[in-house]
């Protein structure tokens, strides 16, 4: 198995000369499922096999939304909607293509998820990876840096807000959008749309400032609920409003004082690229 796309984030995969894009989304490898079954079975159908593969396999079938998550992909033709599956969900299906060329795939699959096993027991490994994918795909040692800050401070708050009784994910989600309005005046959606994203991070997506600004808002709010010792959602709240407000306030000062806006509809790369950025 080898890669032959130069993005890192949407690397081709090429097994046993078919080739098998994947994406990392949630820190992981997804796989194409029409690309794994293609390179497993002699159909040029894929769709149409798949099909039958959950009909073939009931428990498959029941539990394909938690299997397979559509992704961005990008094609020929432009980014496109495809279904993927991670690791796991690629040995799920295995379970119901009864094919010789399965074997192989597996064993290369176990070293993928060696490799991650790995990276949970000495987080190291995924800061390198990480700080590789960032320098391939352009961004200068200064922005990468403060973009593995802000992972790390985001890293302290979500910590702190665990140990404060916050329940994940929806509640997480909350509270971002509070900091990130206080801060910019927009929500990380409007901010998204505002940006043109679709599915890209946000935050891969930022300048420096908006950067600075983000974590700014971040640092404050964990410092905030320190000293408050912030107990349960609707004072951690609070707290995430005021260490917003404490980012927000900065920003408009400089905005004030510099007579230019942080928030921008530019990315860091497209102003790397056009020179207005010194690399």
């Amino acid at each position: 198995m080898s890669d032959s796309n130069n993005n890192p984030e949407t690397r081709i995969a090429l097994f046993q000369r078919k080739e098998v894009r994947r994406t990392i989304h949630n820190n992981e490898w997804w796989f194409v499922v029409e690309d794994v079954v293609l390179a497993l079975i002699e159909s040029r159908d894929p769709k149409q096999y798949i099909q039958r593969m959950k009909q073939r396999d009931p428990e498959l079938g029941k539990g394909w939304v938690q299997i397979v998550h559509t992704l961005s992909i990008p094609t020929e033709g432009g980014e496109q909607s495809m279904l993927c599956a991670n690791t796991e969900g690629v040995f799920r299906l295995f379970q119901s293509i009864p094919s010789p060329k399965a074997e192989p795939f597996k064993r290369w699959l176990a070293k993928v998820g060696y490799e991650r096993i790995q990276e949970i027991e000495d987080p190291e490994l995924a800061t390198k990876r990480t700080r590789a994918l960032y320098r391939a795909k352009g961004y200068s040692a200064d922005w990468i840096e403060k973009r593995m800050r802000s992972i790390a401070i985001r890293d302290e708050l979500t910590d702190e807000w665990k140990k404060r009784g916050v329940k994940e994910q929806r509640e997480y989600a909350i509270l971002t959008a509070e900091i990130s309005l206080a801060t910019f005046g927009l929500t990380p959606t409007q901010y998204a749309e505002f940006k043109r994203l679709k599915r890209e991070n946000l935050r891969d997506h930022m300048t420096d400032l908006e950067l600075i600004f983000s974590m700014l808002g971040e640092a404050a709010t964990t410092e905030i609920a320190r000293n408050r010792d912030a107990q349960g959602f609707p004072q951690n709240k609070q707290a995430a409003r005021s260490g917003g407000k404490v980012a927000g306030n900065a920003r408009r000062e400089l905005e004030k004082k510099s007579g230019r806006k942080v928030v921008s509809r530019e990315n860091y790369l497209q102003l790397a690229q056009a020179g207005k950025i010194n690399q």
